[in-house]
Parts: structure tokens; sequence; C-alpha cells
């Protein structure tokens, strides 16, 4: 099943500056081979729904193997089964009507 994800990984006691964790991150995501989208708060994911959760996991596991003490993360994620849909195409939409 194919899903679209948002997720924000926060490391914890760590710091006020977290973009070496995000690109650890943002890294392990594109590894896994999955259509990402980074944004100011976190990253919109895009891909097979056992490939993303498998991913996110990785994510923790690396972060707390790089010394991060707590993780607090945040997803939003959606699925359909009447028609393939993109991030683009969601996206697009929205635009479409503002023009």
């Amino acid at each position: 099943m194919k899903v679209i994800a948002d997720l924000c990984v926060v490391p914890i006691g760590i710091g006020v500056s977290v973009s070496k964790e995000v690109a650890i991150c943002e890294r392990i995501l594109a590894d896994a081979g999955l259509k990402t989208r980074l944004h100011a708060y976190g990253t919109n994911i895009e891909g097979d729904w056992d490939r993303v959760f498998a991913a996110v996991k990785q994510c923790h596991e690396a972060l707390h193997a790089a010394g991060v003490p707590r993780i607090s993360s945040t997803m939003r994620f959606g699925t359909r089964t009447d028609r393939e849909q993109t991030m683009e195409d969601k996206v697009r939409s929205v635009e479409e009507k503002l023009s």
C-alpha cells in the first residue's frame, strides 16, 4: 500500500540546533529509495507503507546510536484506494485553485 506521510523528528537533549540529526534522517529516507520533500518543520515522504515506516524506525535507531537520548516524533499520513496520487498532485491541485 502506498502512503504519503509528513514526519517531524525532534531530537531532545542535544542543544538547540538539530540540522545534523535531520540530515541523518534525510540520508536514511533517501537510502530507502523514498521520495521526500524537506520543509521548514519536517519532511514529506512518499512510498510503500512498510518502507516508509521501516525508515522512520531506522531514523530513531540511528539518532539514538549517534547519542541522542530522547526523540519525539509526530507523523501524519494518508492512504487512498480510489486512485494513485503523488505529493506533487496534492500541491498542484491547490495551486490550480489559487490561480
